[in-house]
């Protein structure tokens, strides 16, 4: 005979049990294995030099101290995102809207996720070599533009600029976005999918307000996207399978 007992609570669980995908699910999609080749041709080919020597000049960026691109595109969107964070911390307890649907795993699963997003890039920052374009010698700097994997390598500037940390105010939600598409129910997969490609634009938005100040040239922002996303979907899957692994105890009596 076996005998199911749920480890949650003293009730036999009745419910189906929650499906698993395999933690390879992304890239089943030839969307991502395009991007990621783009990604890898965009620094292969040196790309943010380009760029910034298209919006720079020999003494440093225009839009730097724009009132519009700091003032709003910075300092506001990032206290907007400040506020989405805390909001997110509530609605593990009270959720509302399409994350009602939610269980309480996916939830944590969700906020985990972003919060682990928002600390690893921070890290990284602390310990990148990497200084910002408007640190480099060809817009006025000291600083000599050098390939952010030369881990160590000093380029004569401050450092601490890779990867993007202004974007990540917004694509450390892509947990959350994973959650929904995940989700079992096809209204929150929906959801999951219009507020990725949501979160996708606004932290597009956020890299290019770096990028036209000379912060961060694109690439930063881009392998923000790729940590996060990455970040996100290890906390996703990791939680549905250990949640399907330990539900229910299967007793041989």
């Amino acid at each position: 005979m076996r005998l199911s007992v749920t480890l949650f609570s003293s009730h036999v669980m009745t419910h189906s049990p929650v499906s698993v995908l395999p933690w390879y699910a992304p890239f089943q999609k030839p969307l991502l294995w395009w991007t990621l080749a783009l990604t890898i041709a965009w620094d292969a080919l040196g790309l943010d030099r380009w760029v910034m020597a298209a919006i720079g000049t020999s003494q440093g960026f225009p839009l730097r101290d724009h009132p519009f691109v700091v003032e709003v595109l910075h300092n506001q969107l990032k206290n907007a995102m400040l506020v989405l964070y805390g909001l997110a911390w509530l609605m593990v307890f009270w959720p509302l809207g399409p994350v009602c649907e939610f269980s309480r795993r996916q939830r944590w699963a969700a906020i985990v996720g972003v919060s682990l997003s928002l600390l690893v890039i921070s890290s990284l920052k602390r310990v990148s070599t990497t200084s910002c374009p408007w640190e480099w010698a060809e817009f006025g700097g000291l600083a000599q533009p050098l390939s952010y994997w030369a881990w160590g390598v000093l380029d004569g500037g401050s450092g601490h600029c890779f990867p993007g940390g202004h974007a990540s105010g917004a694509l450390a939600f892509l947990s959350l976005a994973w959650a929904g598409m995940s989700a079992e129910s096809l209204a929150s997969q929906r959801w999951g999918h219009r507020l990725l490609w949501t979160i996708l634009g606004l932290g597009a938005l956020m890299g290019l307000s770096q990028t036209l100040r000379g912060a961060h040239p694109p690439s930063h922002s881009i392998w923000t996207a790729w940590i996060c996303a990455a970040i996100g979907w290890g906390c996703v899957w990791a939680s549905s399978r250990w949640f399907v692994r330990s539900e229910v105890l299967v007793v041989r009596v």
